[in-house]
């Protein structure tokens, strides 16, 4: 095992939004700065920063806040980097570690971003958006009385969430509705439990939505129920579905995977200057060597791919889905002084037990499986990818596309968990077959 700050691996992944895998260091513990190749070029640039700051701050038609302009310059910065760095302020930073641990303030949205849209992908039961009557498919035009266009996905999410009791305004646009649509909604707690599962006759279900601080103890929890409520002489094994996953804290994909194995790496991270970590398994296979079925796709990212890798790797899981996201870097959580918030900067790549890195590339199912995706739904399901983001770390191969990320609400429409129901229940090799293609109708 490895010793792991807690460490995101991601943020926005394609067009979910969600943290996924992420360290928080203290200030200053991470590796000095390399030295500039040429001091002078960097104090020159510095010049004329300070230059143009000036410029603006002297002549500029209105008198500029100082400060938004000094954040501006910090966003620039980060943004010109890679699609996941960034900076937070204290309240963005705030939210963060709300996000993280399970539970924030908000008003319940998984929201996406299509063609420069932001579009509901669906409401979260039991919180205000459901009592409001917000849809999935629903456009949201408008926040607080301020138009959404231009904004990110990022922002717009961090305009929902908020202090629970305080409102929030959304103007919508719903197809067939004759008008927008306005509400008012009041931020409450939203929990998220990241683990559900359930007994699927002789075979045993779990779903991870995400890799927050109480993951891995909830996987235990799960594993532990299920090994109770189905008899052990007709137990056919486990499917842990990781879909639409887009990751969460590294140290939880590290957890979750031993929770699996008994020995061998489960994944390494390499930073600048070939400083390589790598973790190990070291307890023992809670489901004491049952048959595992993985599902992914393309909404699997990050940490739900250090999970599918290494139980890849190690052919103690066979995965079933389609080619998952791509997420291939580890996003560390820099707190600033005095309270400025952070900074989320790419720290490293990492990499799967047998050396593959996924970034831009993401899983390869041992079986691809694809779904059969509504006309209604496929504007919703557009594919996207790490490999699609403009500014994203380059791939060390080839770099693959998205793939579809629907999943049919109706498990028996579910190609993906029926071919994993069929490998668990009807064949005498589970430990990843060769790989081959159920044909689905697109």
């Amino acid at each position: 095992m490895c010793r792991l700050a807690p460490s995101i691996i991601g943020a926005a992944v394609g067009s979910v939004l969600t943290l996924i895998g992420t360290a928080i260091l203290p200030l200053h513990s991470h590796a000095s700065p390399a030295p500039p190749a040429s001091t002078a070029g960097v104090y020159k640039a510095l010049k004329l920063f300070g230059e143009v700051f000036d410029v603006v701050r002297a002549d500029y038609v209105d008198k500029p806040d100082d400060a938004k302009l000094v954040t501006s310059s910090i966003k620039g910065m980060l943004s010109g980097l890679d699609p996941h760095s960034s900076y937070l302020d204290a309240r963005s930073f705030h939210d963060m570690q709300e996000q993280t641990s399970g539970k924030f303030g908000g008003v319940g949205l998984v929201i996406t971003r299509v063609d420069g849209a932001f579009k509901v992908i669906s409401p979260i039961d039991g919180t205000p958006a459901t009592g409001a009557g917000i849809r999935g498919g629903d456009v949201i035009v408008a926040v607080d009385g301020k138009p959404t266009d231009g904004s990110t996905l990022e922002g717009i999410a961090e305009k929902l969430r908020g202090t629970v009791g305080t409102n929030v305004e959304l103007k919508l646009i719903r197809k067939d509705a004759a008008a927008p649509i306005e509400v008012t909604l009041t931020r409450e707690i939203i929990t998220l439990p990241s683990v559900k599962h359930h007994v699927d006759g002789d075979v045993g279900y779990i779903w991870i939505s995400q890799f927050d601080d109480g993951t891995t103890h909830e996987l235990e929890q799960a594993i532990g129920d299920l090994s109770r409520k189905i008899s052990p002489d007709r137990f056919e094994g486990y499917i842990l579905d990781l879909r639409n996953d887009p990751g969460g804290l590294l140290d939880q994909a590290v957890s979750v995977s031993n929770v699996f194995l008994t020995q061998g790496e489960i994944v390494s991270i390499r930073g600048r200057n070939n400083k390589i970590q790598r973790c190990d398994a070291t307890s023992g296979d809670l489901i004491k060597g049952r048959p595992l079925v993985v599902l992914i796709n393309g909404g699997a990212a990050s940490a739900s791919e250090i999970v599918a890798g290494a139980l890849q790797d190690h052919k103690r899981a066979t995965i079933v889905g389609s080619q998952s996201f791509g997420k291939g870097s580890v996003r560390t959580i820099i707190p600033l002084e005095n309270g400025y918030g952070a900074l989320r900067l790419t720290t490293g790549r990492y990499y799967t037990p047998s050396g593959r890195s996924l970034q831009a590339q993401g899983i390869t199912p041992d079986i691809e499986v694809l779904q059969t995706v509504p006309q209604e739904a496929r504007e919703l399901q557009r594919p996207v990818s790490e490999a699609s983001l403009q500014g994203h770390l380059k791939a060390s191969g080839p770099e693959k596309s998205g793939s579809q990320t629907f999943i049919p609400p109706d498990p028996k429409d579910d190609r993906a968990l029926q071919e994993a129901l069929t490998l668990l229940r009807g064949t005498a090799d589970h430990a990843a077959p060769q790989s081959r293609q159920a044909q689905a109708t697109r």
